[in-house]
């Protein structure tokens, strides 16, 4: 499976579409999409999964660098539109208590 990613920047920040599925084999477009965006200092980041219907460890381990990243630019990272699947992983890892995690994208609506 393929990975979709566009970049839309907005009037506050930039927002990353991601579609398809996050694995071993498509987690390294992620990150080359993803951490330049929180690696800008005081960035605002928002990450629209509302396409993606799968995330393995390796994809999950790209969001906490990302969070990391961002943290060290003093940016902030949210992710929106998660499914009830993905939403769930977040759960069980617990990353969701670390990672901040919008509800709807209306939340985010920049």
């Amino acid at each position: 499976m393929n990975l979709d990613l566009q970049t839309k920047a907005l009037s506050v920040g930039t927002r990353l579409y991601v579609g398809g599925e996050i694995d071993a084999y498509t987690a390294p477009q992620l990150k080359e999409a993803l951490m330049p965006l929180v690696e800008k200092q005081e960035a605002y980041v928002i990450v629209d999964l509302e396409e993606v219907n799968y995330i393995d460890s390796t994809g999950l381990g790209i969001f906490v660098g990302a969070l990391k990243a961002a943290d060290q630019h003093n940016s902030t990272m949210r992710l929106v539109s998660l499914n009830d699947r993905v939403k769930r992983l977040f759960s069980i890892t617990g990353l969701d208590e670390v990672i901040d995690i919008a509800e709807k994208r209306e939340e985010t609506n920049q």
